[in-house]
């Protein structure tokens, strides 16, 4: 039997394909988080004031550099519960502000096809306690197959984000909140 296609019929075709492979490719260069860790550590030599929280949904789009993490504030976890309760109640208001959010660009050129350690700056908004402020963060990027694995240590400058402190734990809260973000991610797959 032979199938007769019109020029119309051969364009859509063509179109379809073509579509469905750029859609393909699109999905294969957005990562998503597999596991992601932030810690910070905000204590002095008078307190140890750290926590670390798991649940960070860091997106990255390799096609244009573009990254993004949504951090849910509560989930942050003390040593001590009161410590945690404090955090979220008197100094970033969890109720308020119930995420911080960082949107960047990695300026670097990276070639994730090919294994490798690759030293990156990235440059954004970090959305925190209803305040905006730009911010550039050093970092790595490690790629082994299909798995991305970012890296980086900052400070926050909590003064910056209107976040208050009392007067009378000032020498056991630091002014510079020593932050790390460690997470791995893989190819988004669309369920």
């Amino acid at each position: 039997m032979k199938l007769h296609l019109t020029n119309g019929t051969m364009r859509k075709i063509i179109l379809t394909s073509l579509f469905i492979g750029l859609n393909l490719s699109l999905f294969a260069q957005i990562y998503m988080s597999k596991s992601c860790e932030i810690n910070f550590f905000a204590g002095t030599s008078l307190e140890d004031i750290d926590a670390t929280n798991k649940a960070a949904k860091p997106i990255l789009n390799t096609a244009t550099g573009d990254i993004q993490v949504k951090i849910p504030i509560t989930l942050f976890v003390f040593k001590r519960p009161l410590m945690q309760e404090h955090f979220n109640e008197n100094y970033l208001e969890s109720e308020k502000f119930p995420d911080a959010v960082f949107k960047g660009k990695i300026k670097d050129v990276v070639d994730y096809t090919k294994d490798g350690i690759i030293k990156v700056k990235v440059s954004g908004k970090m959305n925190m306690h209803g305040v905006e402020k730009e911010i550039v963060i050093d970092g790595t990027i490690t790629i082994k197959g299909q798995e991305i694995s970012l890296h980086s240590e900052f400070n926050i400058h909590i003064a910056d984000y209107n976040i208050k402190v009392p007067t009378v734990v000032t020498a056991k809260i630091a002014e510079d909140v020593k932050t790390k973000i460690d997470a791995v991610l893989e190819p988004y797959k669309k369920k």
